[in-house]
């Protein structure tokens, strides 16, 4: 499986519906604190802007809906892990992406035989506070080699400038929320993104 490099993370399909239409392929929608019903009706909209841009939705966290609206993609961390239902997002055919911080969650993460790992944070974040320190470059190096072929996204403080270093050691696409979304102007931003990653496309 191959992902985009640039991997686009967000919190509402309004954001979906700015940004994919310039021309984004990989998005994740990581929503928190919200009912149920108001997720369903986000994923759902999100689905279909997605459809109609060719774009890939990952549907982070709430897997038993990404099943449920015939969603392919889920998005689980360590805790969304240890409780889902792997069996039933197998059967469902989604593929699914598994977050990292460190040598045991990795092999936790390994074990789940997932489409991809992400790791992070790569830099220091804003967007959450972390009990993790920064992971640096190397650890990408190192996560590379003990995933084999597995895609590896990297993610946690990413910006343009950060993005050579980040290909070089080996991950495969760098997810980014913040450098964007916080942007005066994220549309111009994505674009930039866009254009920056469409060397490693």
């Amino acid at each position: 499986m191959k992902l985009d490099p640039f991997y686009l993370i967000v919190d509402s399909a309004a954001w979906i519906e700015r940004l994919v239409p310039l021309g984004v392929k990989l998005v994740q929608l990581r929503i928190k604190n919200r009912s149920d019903e108001e997720i369903r009706s986000e994923i759902r909209i999100a689905k279909a802007i997605c459809a109609a841009y060719h774009c890939q939705l990952i549907v982070n966290d709430y897997w038993l809906l990404a099943i449920e609206e015939g969603c392919d993609f889920v998005h689980l961390g360590q805790e969304d892990l240890a409780a889902a239902d792997l069996a039933a997002i197998r059967t469902a055919g989604l593929k699914l992406g598994v977050s990292t911080h460190d040598e045991t969650e990795l092999q936790t993460a390994l074990a789940a035989e997932p489409d991809y790992v992400a790791l992070g944070p790569i830099y220091p974040t804003i967007l959450k506070k972390m009990k993790w320190a920064p992971q640096g470059l190397a650890r990408i190096s190192a996560w590379r080699e003990r995933g084999g072929k597995m895609p590896l996204v990297a993610i946690g403080g990413l910006n343009i400038e950060r993005l050579e270093g980040v290909f070089a050691h080996g991950a495969n696409s760098a997810a980014v929320v913040t450098d964007i979304t916080l942007n005066v102007d994220p549309e111009a931003r994505t674009r930039e993104w866009i254009g920056k990653t469409r060397a490693w496309r």
